[in-house]
């Protein structure tokens, strides 16, 4: 459940931040959407594993928490392309962080979770 208001202690800015772009298809997205602009089944086919109905689904998210901009073009078919909105440019910085880590830990991620098999 989303929430309307952030009025707890010191976590708050920490769930306000993993609400708009927690799960497991947002910050794929969002990384995706750093090169630029996306059609609709680009960002299908570069997000191996996420149902079209997800992604739209968590398109639609980004787009209300005005994270990303959809573009509809007058044409058939309909053209559709996904970009960052100014907002969700400075999740630039954290998305790169993200990156790192997950770069810089991948191995390790790997071997603890291989070791609960």
């Amino acid at each position: 459940m989303r929430h309307t208001r952030y009025d707890c202690n010191f976590g708050c800015p920490v769930e306000a931040c993993l609400e708009v772009i927690g799960g497991k298809w947002k910050g794929v997205i969002l990384f995706h959407l750093l090169g630029g602009t996306k059609r609709f089944n680009e960002l299908l086919r570069l997000i191996p594993g996420v149902t079209q109905r997800m992604l739209t689904r968590q398109l639609r998210e980004l787009e209300d928490d005005g994270i990303v901009a959809r573009k509809v073009y007058a044409e058939v078919p309909p053209k559709v392309e996904y970009s960052l909105t100014e907002f969700g440019r400075t999740l630039e910085d954290l998305l790169r962080h993200l990156q790192r880590w997950g770069s810089d830990s991948l191995e390790t991620i790997i071997r603890i979770r291989g070791q609960g098999k």
